[in-house]
């Protein structure tokens, strides 16, 4: 059996996933990290980006997460983010109408928000 460390992205509102996994890909303000079984401890500030996490049985989650901090030790990893949803819970159109919205009112906010939302679902 391959090594695994045990995930929970958990946003403001909920428990988004949790599971175990053998490698996690997020954006931090440091830049993007990968975080695999026996990994130094670390406590990092999570950027608005995909979040992606190979499970044990070989599938990927890909989630958008908004903001907020990560935190691994002992084989634990803890992404408590601001905002976010898996890849398969956003609405492709919604998130494309969002976008153009956003750029129409200059809102660099919403937009990033948009695009992080849409590079999720195109790497899932």
């Amino acid at each position: 059996m391959a090594a695994e460390l045990h995930v929970e992205l958990v946003a403001a509102d909920r428990s988004v996933w949790s599971g175990e996994a053998t490698l996690v890909v997020a954006r931090t303000t440091s830049g993007d990290i990968g975080v695999m079984p026996g990994h130094q401890p670390l406590l990092g500030v999570l950027e608005s980006g995909p979040v992606t996490i190979r499970t044990s049985d070989g599938g990927t989650v890909v989630a958008a997460v908004h903001g907020g901090f990560l935190s691994f030790a002992d084989n634990k990893l803890s992404l408590l983010a601001e905002i976010a949803e898996l890849a398969d819970e956003i609405d492709t159109q919604r998130a494309e109408q969002a976008l153009e919205r956003a750029k129409s009112d200059e809102d660099d906010a919403a937009q990033r928000r948009a695009d992080v939302r849409l590079r999720a679902v195109a790497g899932r």
